[in-house]
């Protein structure tokens, strides 16, 4: 007969994610179909953690900053960093509280690392925050933290954050980047098969670069500018960084593809990590 109480429980560390976010409030609006799948599976990523995070820090391509930021506030409100979109869009709310503990402890961490930041007690979570989140933490209930990414960053240079940060993982803290894989907007929001066809071929690359030996993966993604069609993919790269931090934050575990999608056309994918 096993005794119970003498038995050693493993607790598993939180995975990194690199998820989508979409169009602005893109799943709030009657945009019917577009958008479905994208929805589904931020809607799931809850029940895929080995148990509930004690609290979340997010990158998004949303938030640049000189130095890498973090917010400090303990009652975040959202920014609506959208325009043109539906009256009701702008009443969208996610009261999850912040944790200046949670973002002392990496500050901590960076410094350690030698990567100097700063911290901000005013900002709130911006739409590549909140959108996503309502979805995939409808409750609001896990305390949230924000970081920037510093503005003329290299994927080396976000990759050192991400790792830097890895120690919380094992610490029950969820390490999420929010951005696109695709975020071109002048041709992602019409037809064009020459784009299309673009995304296709960049998506293929992220995705063999992303799943390769993590010996090779970062090297692959500090080079991520000689893949196929990528700066017509990513003419700015702040939708992409993110997917660097949880990169670096990674290390050497391996990766897999959770989302793979094409919305109007254009190729997606979303990305695990351990």
């Amino acid at each position: 007969m096993v005794d119970i109480s003498e038995q050693t429980v493993e607790v598993k560390r939180q995975p990194v994610l690199f998820i989508p976010h979409g169009g602005g409030p893109c799943f709030f609006m009657d945009w019917p179909h577009v958008w479905d799948r994208m929805g589904a599976h931020l809607r799931g990523i809850g029940k895929t953690l080995p148990r509930r995070p004690s609290a979340i820090v997010v990158v998004s391509g949303h938030w640049e900053t000189d130095r890498p930021t973090v917010t400090t506030g303990k009652a975040p409100r959202v920014i609506y960093d959208y325009y043109g979109f539906p009256e009701h869009t702008y009443a969208l709310q996610y009261p999850a509280p912040g944790s200046p503990e949670v973002a002392h402890r990496v500050r901590r961490l960076l410094e350690d690392a030698g990567i100097a930041s700063d911290e901000d007690d005013q900002r709130g979570f911006d739409h590549g925050v909140f959108i996503p989140f309502l979805l995939a933490f409808p409750e609001a209930e896990i305390p949230v933290v924000e970081l920037s990414l510093p503005r003329h960053a290299s994927a080396v240079d976000v990759m050192a954050i991400g790792e830097a940060l890895a120690p919380l993982r094992d610490e029950n803290i969820l390490l999420v980047g929010t951005g696109m894989s695709y975020h071109n907007l002048r041709r992602f929001l019409r037809p064009d098969k020459e784009a299309d066809e673009h995304s296709r071929q960049f998506n293929a690359w992220l995705h063999q670069a992303v799943t390769s030996f993590p010996s090779q993966r970062a090297s692959a993604l500090a080079s991520w500018k000689d893949a196929p069609f990528a700066k017509d993919c990513h003419p700015e790269a702040e939708h992409l960084l993110p997917l660097m931090f949880v990169a670096g934050a990674a290390r050497t575990e391996p990766a897999h593809r959770d989302y793979n999608d094409t919305v109007m056309g254009k190729a997606l994918s979303g990305f695990r990590f351990g």
